[in-house]
């Protein structure tokens, strides 16, 4: 019987295999002499300045989850989820799968069963609505390419599919107890979704959400730009809304170790009608990675500092039962 699910272990060895050979693949087309003087022509304070955009972004990143955990029962200060979130980026470097980050920060937030996998929920959610923002972001500035869309269509555009895709949130939230009805009761995925039931109090809160996630989106592009102007690329502005969303997705798919080689790749191919170089690109994309590194390694070090201090517990119902925690967007 051939089994339809890899060992962990296969797994892990195979993301490193796909890791190995896109790289090798790319330093076949690239000249490592170009590669290192392109490098060396960085003008290192719009790499600064981009990482102090990228830290920035993730704070806000920490915000958007703090106001989707509270209704579930986690009242805690903003700082303190902002934190976990960096621990989450560590540990998303550090772990041999894409999701390590997430576990993480569901097991830190809580020191019971119960709340982690509360915490679990919080951090789907944040999750679905981080990815229907770069969708968005993609979405509409493939369809301005494509189309020749003038800058007001362009934002129309957006505009409405942002609004969509937070409409078809609000709507999915507010079906919730038909969701869990249609699921046979002794399901995993009905257990799971009756956790979610708080956010049928607050459907706006959902809405909100994915305008959250597009603020971070917006500024992931623009800290990538940021560094792509260190390294003196002069690609039109609108470009980087199309291309640093569309490597991001790729990076998603869990075909390498923390995106290496899919996102230089991805950026080798986008920018190429640009007149980029593929040296330029990927040493673009290193920069990229340089940046992710520093964050992680940021959250790194609160984690080191914070390792002995697990989440308070939350109680069992608190996050169906708290009026409070509900009573307002």
């Amino acid at each position: 019987m051939v089994h339809r699910s890899l060992h962990p272990a296969a797994k892990f060895a195979l993301r490193v295999a796909a890791t190995l050979g896109l790289g090798w693949f790319l330093l076949q087309r690239v000249e490592l002499d170009s590669l290192g003087s392109t490098l060396r022509s960085l003008d290192w304070r719009w790499w600064f300045l981009g990482l102090a955009v990228s830290l920035g972004v993730q704070a806000f990143a920490g915000f958007r989850w703090a106001r989707l955990a509270r209704p579930l029962g986690f009242d805690f200060s903003v700082p303190s989820f902002v934190l976990r979130f960096y621990e989450g980026s560590f540990f998303s470097l550090c772990l041999p799968t894409s999701i390590g980050g997430d576990f993480v920060k569901a097991y830190r937030l809580s020191d019971t069963s119960h709340g982690r996998l509360l915490a679990g929920c919080s951090v789907i959610a944040d999750r679905l609505t981080g990815l229907a923002a770069l969708g968005v972001l993609a979405g509409t500035t493939i369809a301005a390419r494509s189309f020749a869309l003038p800058g007001w269509a362009t934002l129309a555009l957006g505009t409405v599919l942002l609004a969509a895709a937070a409409w078809m949130f609000m709507k999915a939230v507010g079906s919730l107890d038909r969701f869990i009805e249609a699921v046979p009761e002794q399901h995993k995925a009905r257990q799971f979704l009756s956790n979610l039931l708080p956010y049928q109090k607050r459907p706006r809160l959902m809405a909100k959400a994915v305008f959250y996630s597009m603020v971070v989106q917006v500024g992931g592009v623009v800290g990538v730009a940021l560094v792509a102007r260190g390294l003196g690329l002069t690609v039109p502005l609108g470009a980087w809304f199309y291309i640093v969303p569309l490597v991001a997705l790729a990076m998603v798919l869990p075909v390498s170790i923390s995106g290496v080689g899919v996102r230089e790749g991805g950026l080798v191919f986008l920018l190429a009608p640009f007149g980029v170089s593929a040296e330029q690109a990927v040493t673009l994309g290193l920069l990229w990675f340089l940046t992710s590194i520093v964050c992680g390694l940021l959250g790194g070090i609160v984690f080191l500092f914070d390792a002995a201090r697990p989440g308070p517990a939350v109680s069992p119902g608190s996050a169906v039962s708290s009026d409070a925690a509900v009573s307002s967007d």
